[in-house]
């Protein structure tokens, strides 16, 4: 099997670390509802560990909830409630959302806030050995002091320290702070603002930064070194790229993660889905008028590492391959043993080369064509339970 390497731009022959695959997974900020994007993103990942399982790979698979955050904080002033209370309710939205489209539970789901002992000394730690400074109740990150910072950022072309900063800029991601000895570096524990939620540390009350979360719940849950880490492209610079920095220092082991795979956007209207912009096609929606195979199929019907706009057509069109899909369960009735061979390593191999679902999920419409056509109870048995490893329910 091999896996497309964001932070080495290559296909990689996977090679997990441990007899049992470690997967992280960078999970949502709760104070919305849950989109296509986010969709694309989770049932990717969902789709990956129900592969690696049918391969014999046992897998441990972590997903971090962002459940204190400046977005949090201003939905929650917004809407006249306490932050935790938004944060409650918008992560058993997210999970309702996710049940519906069969994504799998993590076997742990991780919140920041339960997380707090050990960003404190991770942060801790990182200012002993210099590579970080405390500085009015903030700690922040030193990039200056860290020569290798920023190889993802490189990885996906941001190639100096300027690129690097005019994208921050651009994303609002590393607001001017006086604070701050460089405008890139980038904060652990964050000092407490009037009114916000805190939490003792050595430097004063405060709230972690964004980064450091995902470093300490990785380590924490999985190991110093991780098999696959994931989540959204937009993910890779800033996120990615602190994050590799401050666990590979914290730790003293590198890579901290053997593969980076990151999930195209979803895009409406030519711009990218997102809850900033408003322009979002929401999952329960979709769920009031299509099946959620139908949605699941609409999704890997698209490789993972790639942008794709989203258009109405896409779920007609997989709403009657969902269809095919059920009148082989119908021909089929309960299923049979053996299997079909060909049309099994022809799936193995679509599905070994990058995880592409696209020609798996192709390959199993014609074979269901196929079966249908012919009357093939033998062959329509074994799309049926190669459908199960895609999550569907046929």
């Amino acid at each position: 099997m091999k896996l497309f390497n964001t932070l080495t731009q290559s296909l990689q022959d996977f090679k997990p670390i441990n007899e049992t695959v470690t997967i992280y997974v960078c999970g949502v900020t709760p104070y919305d509802t849950t989109h296509l994007g986010h969709a694309f993103t989770y049932v990717t990942f969902d789709t990956l560990i129900r592969y690696l399982e049918y391969k014999g790979y046992p897998v441990k698979y972590v997903q971090n909830v962002t459940d204190v955050d400046d977005d949090v904080i201003r939905k929650a002033g917004e809407l006249g409630m306490a932050w935790d209370e938004l944060g409650n309710r918008e992560i058993e939205r997210f999970l309702g959302d996710m049940d519906s489209l069969h994504v799998r539970r993590p076997d742990v789901y991780a919140r920041a806030t339960d997380e707090i002992g050990r960003i404190i000394e991770l942060a801790r730690t990182l200012v002993e050995r210099g590579l970080a400074y405390e500085s009015e109740g903030c700690v922040f990150y030193s990039v200056r002091q860290d020569p290798e910072f920023g190889k993802m950022a490189r990885a996906v072309g941001l190639n100096d320290y300027q690129s690097m900063l005019a994208i921050a800029n651009e994303r609002g991601n590393f607001p001017d702070d006086k604070r701050k000895r460089d405008p890139l570096d980038f904060v652990l524990w964050q000092a407490q603002a009037p009114g916000e939620p805190a939490w003792k540390s050595p430097w004063g009350p405060g709230r972690p930064g964004w980064h450091i979360e995902c470093s300490s719940m990785a380590m924490h849950y999985l190991g110093e070194q991780v098999d696959i880490h994931g989540g959204g492209a937009d993910l890779t610079f800033p996120h990615h790229t602190c994050e590799i920095a401050q666990s590979e220092h914290y730790s003293g082991k590198a890579p901290f993660v053997n593969t980076w795979m990151h999930v195209g956007m979803v895009y409406q209207d030519g711009e990218k889905m997102s809850k900033s912009l408003g322009n979002l096609t929401l999952v329960r929606n979709l769920l009031k008028e299509y099946s959620a195979d139908t949605i699941r199929i609409t999704l890997i019907s698209h490789h993972y590492r790639y942008p794709w706009e989203c258009f109405p057509d896409d779920l007609k069109i997989a709403a009657d391959i969902a269809h095919l899909f059920t009148q082989v369960r119908e021909l089929v009735g309960q299923e049979l043993d053996g299997e079909d061979t060909m049309l099994h390593n022809r799936f193995i191999a679509a599905m070994d080369n990058d995880l592409n679902t696209a020609d798996a999920i192709l390959l199993l419409k014609h074979a269901a064509q196929d079966a249908l056509k012919e009357k093939n109870r033998q062959l329509g048995s074994e799309v049926l339970r190669l459908t199960k490893v895609l999550g569907l329910t046929a």
